[in-house]
């Protein structure tokens, strides 16, 4: 009898108790992890919608995720690969990290396990084609799409539930095209880049990949992180920046598509860009400009030929008459002939315009005027005081230039 009162007098408690853990955020309890009071954990689940946002990654797009400030998404690329992706599974599942993999068709065939171990720790699983081609950026669309479906199908064939398969995919070597990206949209999948890498496909040391890791990390503040969970290098890395995330104040958020019972997270436009602008900061770019639609599409006629005339009729009517009577007269004025410009041929004007030819305009003006002057020294004499009364300056240079005689005699006589 005492024990059911106590019993029924505890439940509303057990029953409010019960309702605050099952409605409070994930994100207040993210951070636990049984067994494992130190790690990392996960602060937050960011639930997107390919649809309103379809392409992610400021390493190639405008838009990122929106991330708050030193909080960071971890990607994985090309695996599952037993050797090294159990192991980077491992290191996730002691810090209680949940992250994005992006699954190979061929290596989902070869190993379905893998799979469902990611899917079974609760990682986000997308696609990241058939066999990994470098060729994107340039192979037809038939071909693009038949390496899109294949990753697809073989992804989902080696999960329990293929409704886990995320609709995110990744390019391989972020080899984007056009026609792919719109291809994937139209299919309700999210293109994703990145924010930054760590550059461990590239042959380095696992110091270096955890080196560029934190300097990038540390230059935008927040972000996609990209490695690769088939690359040893990678594996030893990862505790390093998982430590060093943890030392910083990182958090890591984990991302998951929206369904019909899971509604995306509600964000506004400005969060999708990775450092949004304030209020005092000035925007550096026009907003682009929307496709507007016109009421009339009605262009107007070329103007004709007859339009281009000076006919009276055309000429505007603000014009006075006076200047219009100009424009009729400027009409019926006749072309210039040719003759008009012409030039005699042996012209003592044309030669008087040449330096190099003014002896002979003067031995032609002699010869034109000995005729009318009269034969013998008077009228030569005339002749020439005609042409240096034409042409002073030249008779003084003619003057000046010539040999002054020298006085050898007498600095001969001076030595002796």
């Amino acid at each position: 009898m005492i024990g059911s009162s106590v019993v029924f007098r505890t439940r509303p408690w057990t029953v409010l108790l019960l309702g605050l853990l099952t409605t409070a955020s994930p994100a207040a309890f993210a951070a636990e992890c049984p067994g494992h009071p130190g790690a990392l954990g996960t602060s937050r689940t960011l639930v997107v919608d390919p649809h309103e946002h379809p392409r992610i990654g400021t390493m190639q797009y405008r838009e990122t995720l929106p991330l708050k400030d030193h909080e960071v998404v971890l990607t994985f690329d090309d695996g599952p690969l037993p050797k090294n992706s159990n192991q980077v599974l491992q290191i996730l599942a002691d810090e209680c990290i949940k992250a994005t993999f992006f699954i190979i068709g061929e290596q989902a065939k070869a190993n379905p396990e893998g799979v469902r171990k990611l899917v079974a720790a609760g990682h986000t699983v997308g696609t990241h084609s058939m066999n990994h081609p470098l060729t994107f950026d340039r192979m037809p669309l038939d071909k693009a799409e038949a390496q899109i479906n294949g990753g697809i199908e073989w992804t989902s064939a080696a999960m329990t539930d293929p409704s886990k398969l995320a609709p995110f995919f990744r390019i391989p070597g972020l080899m984007r095209a056009e026609g792919v990206e719109n291809l994937l949209i139209s299919r309700g999948i999210q293109v994703w880049s990145a924010d930054f890498p760590a550059d461990d496909w590239r042959h380095i040391s696992s110091d270096r990949v955890y080196q560029l890791a934190i300097q990038r990390l540390e230059a935008k503040g927040k972000g996609i992180l990209l490695l690769h969970d088939i690359q040893a290098r990678t594996v030893a890395a990862l505790p390093k920046i998982i430590r060093d995330l943890k030392a910083r104040g990182y958090r890591i958020v984990h991302v998951v598509p929206a369904t019909a019972d899971q509604p995306a997270t509600p964000t506004t436009a400005v969060e999708w860009l990775l450092h949004p602008p304030t209020e005092t900061t000035p925007i550096a770019r026009w907003p682009s400009v929307p496709n507007f639609a016109f009421t009339q599409t009605a262009t107007l006629p070329a103007p004709g030929l007859a339009d281009l005339n000076t006919q009276t009729g055309h000429q505007p009517l603000v014009l006075p008459r006076k200047t219009m009577a100009q424009a009729d007269v400027a009409a019926t004025l006749p072309a210039p002939g040719r003759d008009l410009f012409a030039i005699p041929e042996g012209s003592v004007d044309v030669l008087l315009s040449a330096t190099l030819s003014r002896r002979a305009a003067t031995r032609l003006a002699i010869a034109a005027e000995a005729p009318h002057a009269g034969k013998g020294k008077p009228a030569k004499m005339q002749a020439r005081r005609t042409a240096h009364a034409a042409h002073p300056k030249h008779a003084a240079q003619a003057k000046s230039t010539a040999p002054r005689p020298t006085r050898v005699a007498t600095s001969v006589k001076k030595r002796a």
